[in-house]
């Protein structure tokens, strides 16, 4: 496995200028794929601009005041993910990413109290000892439960860092969801209908705008409205 890469052929997802350097931040192995997160050091140098060089956001990671869902980060190869919460301690500053109507990773300001929490997609669950349930969610973390009470493909709005549940969205009819992949990536839509195939393809989900997607570029986003606030896209 190589631990370099190149700038050219780095993914479209990930907002930085191109045919300027040569290398780019390779993320390590983490809890998000690599077009579908951003290095935290590429997200300080190229996306915040918040210092000129590598060499200088190892420096502000290294003082342990940047956090991800409440936990302080110090490898600048981290994968900074969907939903993920980017907070400063020093300046008070949070973000949340997410993925714009372009198909570009995009972080979005948010205050305090909406820093404290981050939404999860509940992508598999299992029965293990004792008759308890786990969730496997979207980001990597597992969250066990004493009974079965989350459907496979809800959202599941987790306060961080402590994994507590709060409330949970479920994909069902009126729900607004994240379109986060095809030709309405970053939409946000409701959902007319969930047809369930019993086969290996995955399920079909149609939306009261007029077009469907497969239940994996679904996100459900809250009950009646959205819970979070969408990025901002330039008109150039």
């Amino acid at each position: 496995m190589k631990k370099h890469l190149k700038r050219l052929p780095a993914p479209r997802s990930w907002t930085i200028p191109r045919k300027t350097d040569f290398w780019v931040v390779k993320p390590s192995p983490g809890p998000h794929p690599i077009d579908a997160s951003v290095p935290i050091g590429l997200i300080l140098r190229d996306m915040l601009k918040v210092c000129a060089t590598a060499r200088e956001a190892r420096h502000i990671l290294n003082d342990r005041g940047v956090l991800v869902d409440g936990r302080p980060i110090t490898d600048p190869k981290f994968p900074v993910g969907l939903m993920d919460v980017l907070s400063f301690a020093l300046t008070k500053a949070h973000y949340r990413m997410l993925v714009n109507t372009r198909g570009k990773m995009a972080l979005v300001p948010i205050e305090e109290a909406d820093a404290n929490w981050k939404l999860c997609r509940v992508e598999d669950k299992t029965t293990v000892r004792r008759g308890k349930t786990q969730l496997n969610l979207h980001d990597g973390r597992n969250v066990l439960l004493e009974k079965d009470a989350y459907k496979t493909g809800a959202t599941l709005k987790v306060h961080v860092p402590d994994q507590k549940v709060v409330e949970q969205y479920e994909l069902g009819k009126g729900a607004p969801v994240l379109v986060t992949g095809g030709q309405h990536v970053g939409e946000i839509a409701h959902v007319l209908e969930v047809q369930r195939t019993r086969n290996p393809r995955a399920n079909i989900v149609t939306f009261t705008e007029g077009f469907s997607t497969d239940a994996g570029k679904v996100f459900v986003v809250g009950k009646e409205a959205p819970s979070i606030k969408m990025p901002e896209v330039s008109a150039l």
